[in-house]
């Protein structure tokens, strides 16, 4: 029976990251005019490259990223001006805005990706 815990404990660890990972979706992220002078600060916008569907207020999350991936993104304003893809998924947070829990970089974005960013 002992040597059941393991495995099991092991097998709900492999759902819960294959479901996180289904329901990852390639987005853009960028800067939306707005400034606060408190945080949390909803000044950016993420946009589904998929559908469309845009999400306003939008902290995105890179903690889960390499550091040398976080460094890849402030080096590039990428949040700023979109110019990445990015690979994640929108969490709701219980107080303060949603959040794009970013997971991955996929690639740089195409100019109709970002055409809700500002120019840069």
């Amino acid at each position: 029976m002992r040597s059941t815990i393991p495995a099991l404990a092991a097998c709900l660890l492999l759902v819960a990251t294959s479901q996180s990972a289904a329901r990852d979706a390639a987005y853009v992220a960028c800067d939306n005019g707005l400034r606060c002078l408190v945080a949390p600060c909803p000044s950016t916008t993420v946009r589904d490259v998929a559908t469309g569907k845009l999400w306003k207020g939008t902290s995105p999350d890179i903690s889960r990223l390499s550091e040398v991936d976080q460094q890849r993104i402030r080096e590039t304003d990428a949040l700023y001006f979109g110019r990445l893809v990015l690979r994640g998924h929108i969490e709701k947070q219980a107080n303060g805005p949603s959040a794009l829990v970013v997971t991955g970089i996929e690639r740089k974005a195409k100019p109709a990706e970002r055409r809700h960013c500002p120019r840069g």
